[in-house]
């Protein structure tokens, strides 16, 4: 599968996640994407730095950015796009997932 159609990242994600990383006052390489259990629809997505690719990882770099993705998640995230929102609320990553067949009402988690 081409890393092209496993994960996308939008233009204003990946200008947000560079500036997100060099402010991180760690040794990112990148950011770990995957999926929690939990939330009114069972599942969640969770983003955070990665220091190290783990063997098993799957890495999609796009627009500069390494995505790696825990093996757990990889096939609830074909065909993704991660991108940036911000409101008067709240900001951070979003996912448009085409797997998704329901979201909660709060946005928070979903399922497949």
């Amino acid at each position: 599968m081409s890393n092209s159609i496993m994960l996308k990242i939008t233009d204003l994600a990946a200008s947000k996640a560079k500036e997100l990383m060099l402010d991180s006052n760690s040794d990112c390489i990148g950011l770990k994407v995957g999926i929690l259990q939990g939330g009114c629809s069972g599942m969640s997505y969770n983003i955070e730095f990665a220091e190290k690719i783990k063997e098993g990882d799957e890495v999609v770099e796009d627009k500069g950015i390494k995505l790696i993705i825990d093996p757990a998640a990889t096939l609830f995230l074909i065909g993704s796009t991660v991108d940036w929102k911000e409101d008067k609320f709240k900001s951070g990553f979003v996912f448009t997932n085409p797997n998704e067949t329901s979201r909660c009402g709060c946005g928070e988690s979903f399922s497949v």
